[in-house]
This record gives C-alpha cells, sequence and structure tokens, in this order.
C-alpha cells in the first residue's frame, strides 16, 4: 500500500501535464481504458473457477476479462448502451460465462439471485469522457449533456432550469466548488439571454466570471462539470442503493470490491462498511436500542495504487480500493442515514428493501 489521493479529489487534476483531467481521470493519452488496481481488484475478490461473479461497472471490460481468465462466470452490469454494445464479442467468445446486462448497477439483485463477489469501478469511464458527443468534458466542444444511460435529465436541463440556489448546492457539495453561489448567480444572468447549450459555452462562461491566474492547474470548471455530472446520474445514491444490493445478493463468504476516485465516494464505502462491520450500532449518533450481528467482515483498510501503476496511468493517482467479506447474517435494509448525505434536489434517496 502507497500513500494516495482517494481524499482529494482533484489531486489527479493537480498532477496532470496537461490539466486536463476530470476527477481523476485521464482524457485520452497512454491511460486510456487501463483497468486500476486490477492485480489488488483479483486479490481483494479471489474468484475461482464456477463462482459467479457481479461487474456492476463494466465500462471497457478490464476487471470482467480478468474475472474470466480464472475460471469464473460474470454478470457485467452497465448503464450505458455503448458500454454493453462494444461488449457483446466478449460475450460472444465467453462459451456462456459472461452475461452483459444494461441496468444501473444499483439494480444488480435483479439480475442474479446470489453471488460469490461484487466489485465495482465508480465513477465515469475514460470512453464516456472521449467521446465529445456525451458532453463529459469540455476538453473538446459538445452537447452539455452527460448522461450515462443516455436517457433522463440532462446536464443542460440542470444548468438552464433549476433555482440559482440549488445549483450552488449541487456545485458546492458534489463538487466542493468555493466560488458556488457566484456561479450559480452568474448561470441565472447568461441563461435569460439564451440557454447553456455546449461544453465549451458553459466552461468560458465560468472561467471568464471566476478567472484563472497563470499558476491553476485546474480549469475553474472542472468542479463545476464534477458536480453537474454526479447530480445528472445520481453517482452518489446508485452506489449507496448498489451497496445494499450486494449485500442482499452475496453468499455468506461472498466478497465486496469497490474502486472509488474521490472522497464523497470514498467515505460513502468506508462508512457502509463501518456500518455492517459493527454488530451493536448502526451509528454513534444514534442510541444503543438493540444488538444486531455484522452482516460483513472488513478485508484490510484503503488500497491505494503504487508508484509504478500511476506513472502508467495517471488515471489511478487519485484511486482507492475498499473490501469486505460477506458474513452469514441477514441483510439489514437500506437505511439511507448512515451516509450522512444531504437531500439535494431531484435526488432520491434509496428506498428499504
Amino acid at each position: 500500500m502507497t500513500a494516495g489521493h482517494g481524499d482529494d479529489p482533484h489531486a489527479a487534476e493537480r498532477h496532470a501535464a496537461d490539466g486536463h483531467t476530470v476527477d481523476g481521470h485521464t482524457i485520452g493519452g497512454s491511460a486510456r481504458h487501463i483497468p486500476v488496481l486490477l492485480g489488488e481488484v483479483l486479490e481483494a475478490l479471489a474468484p475461482m473457477e464456477g463462482d459467479i461473479i457481479i461487474d456492476g461497472t463494466f465500462g471497457a471490460g478490464g476487471y470482467t476479462r480478468a474475472i474470466l481468465a480464472t475460471g469464473a462466470s460474470v454478470v457485467a452490469i452497465d448503464r450505458d448502451p455503448d458500454a454493453i454494445a462494444a461488449g457483446r464479442d466478449l460475450e460472444a467468445q465467453s462459451a456462456g460465462r459472461l452475461r452483459l446486462v444494461q441496468a444501473p448497477f444499483s439494480t444488480l439483485d435483479d439480475h442474479v439471485e446470489s453471488a460469490d463477489g461484487v466489485v465495482l469501478d465508480i465513477g465515469v469511464s475514460s470512453m464516456q469522457i472521449d467521446q465529445a458527443g456525451r458532453g463529459f468534458s469540455f476538453r473538446a466542444d459538445g452537447p452539455l449533456d452527460m448522461r450515462m444511460a443516455k436517457a433522463g435529465l440532462s446536464a443542460a436541463d440542470v444548468v438552464n432550469s433549476f433555482k440559482p440556489g440549488d445549483l450552488a448546492r449541487i456545485f458546492g457539495f458534489l463538487g466542493e466548488e468555493r466560488h458556488a453561489g457566484r456561479i450559480a448567480r452568474m448561470i441565472e444572468a447568461r441563461r435569460e439571454k439564451r440557454p447553456f447549450e455546449r461544453t465549451l459555452e458553459l466552461a468560458d462562461a465560468i472561467e471568464t466570471h471566476v478567472g484563472r491566474a497563470p499558476k491553476d492547474k485546474i480549469h475553474p470548471a472542472t468542479r463545476v462539470f464534477q458536480a453537474l455530472r454526479i447530480f445528472v446520474n445520481d453517482e452518489l445514491g446508485e452506489l449507496a442503493k448498489a451497496l445494499f444490493a450486494a449485500e442482499r445478493v452475496l453468499k455468506p463468504g461472498g466478497r465486496l470490491v469497490v474502486v472509488t476516485f474521490h472522497s464523497l465516494e470514498d467515505r460513502i464505502v468506508k462508512r457502509f462498511i463501518a456500518d455492517r462491520a459493527d454488530a451493536v450500532t448502526g451509528s454513534r449518533h444514534l442510541p444503543e436500542a438493540q444488538a444486531r450481528t455484522a452482516t460483513f467482515r472488513k478485508a484490510g483498510g484503503g488500497v491505494t495504487p503504487g508508484d509504478a501503476e500511476i506513472v502508467a496511468n495517471p488515471r489511478a493517482r487519485s484511486a482507492r480500493l475498499r473490501a469486505a467479506i460477506r458474513t452469514d447474517a441477514p441483510a439489514r435494509g437500506g437505511d439511507f442515514s448512515i451516509f450522512g448525505l444531504p437531500k439535494l434536489p431531484g435526488i432520491n434517496q434509496p428506498e428499504e428493501r
């Protein structure tokens, strides 16, 4: 284990040579499509021949290929139709050991009755960032979209219709943007003349309004774009619901492995594992009303990439892996309050199941 930047959502941006990374994911370059912490993921997941593993974030299929090579079977989930389409050849070559499912990974237990392992690689994929038409990045101009599933509320819808106070909350919490209020008020004034439709249009407006010192390695719009992407795709809510789903679907002894890329994601995973490994109370803020049995056993601490991997794949710099092993205790249900996250406009918190 080496020192990493999992507690700093913008560490990779500060260290990138060209400054064009978003949320720790390098845009283009040699790091494209390289699975992060692959060796560590396989060690924590420990797949064996005959096992059923859920890859909840299929993406370019890096983890899935490595898991299939161990003899295990994989149910791979992705809500991005492009990712599923790109994986069909691999599915056809798998001799029935790979099944692709287009769906949010929060529904993983709807597609598998029980599993020996669940692996999640959280965040936007390099493939999505590299396609200007998806609107995730402002390196190249594209529609202000950002929808992983290509459906639902777009980033343009949020920017052009949400109240300034709501925009400020989104930018401040999900992007940790210190100028959240100023940017939200600027957006309100600008959209009255003409709605925002393009990525560079929004990025340039933010840069003009906030300014950028020569020493700044991070573009002033980076945190706003991160916040919009997380909000549009309800990434934190999806992660929380996926953790509850993994608790329901994993067999006793089954392994949960999650790779995150910024502090908001890592905090959710850390708190979930701590809560589920606690056999007494779910939260130190609640009274110890009754004893309970732990549903997970923590498997080590947060694992970060070594120097060699960071050099080979700058996207890995802010990655952090956490793992836990399922006990034989019944699943507890989805108590969203354990994560301590505020309710944002338009976000539905997970329902208990």
